[in-house]
């Protein structure tokens, strides 16, 4: 599993999105470039969101199938969003989840993006 680590930030940016982060367990390199490129954008969009701090996202593939899995999980329950399943109540908080095979990355983006940062329920 690979952890992505925001670099060049000011402390200021740091304090803002300290809690939000992004994990990977891939299998293959199907999706390696797409995640790297919904990383980098993420990162740049909580900038100017402050909002990201309550945020973990997980992006793996199962052996069973070959579609992104994306896990967001939120210290507070959010709003619902088409397409994702949940929320399952953990330990770390709020966790929803959503299966891509075919989306492009700008649509997979979107999608998570949307989901990070959704309106508390």
């Amino acid at each position: 599993m690979r952890r992505m680590r925001r670099t060049g930030a000011t402390p200021a940016a740091l304090a803002r999105t300290g809690r939000f982060s992004l994990t990977r367990n891939l299998t293959g390199a199907k999706w390696t470039t797409s995640v790297d490129a919904i990383g980098t954008a993420l990162w740049r969009f909580t900038d100017g969101h402050s909002f990201a701090g309550d945020c973990a996202l997980a992006f793996f593939e199962l052996p069973a199938d070959k579609a992104l899995h994306v896990n967001v999980t939120r210290r507070h329950r959010s709003k619902r969003m088409d397409g994702w399943i949940g929320p399952g109540d953990t330990a770390g908080g709020f966790v929803y989840n959503r299966t891509f095979d075919r989306a492009p990355t700008t649509q997979i983006l979107r999608h998570v993006r949307e989901m990070a940062f959704a309106e508390l329920a």
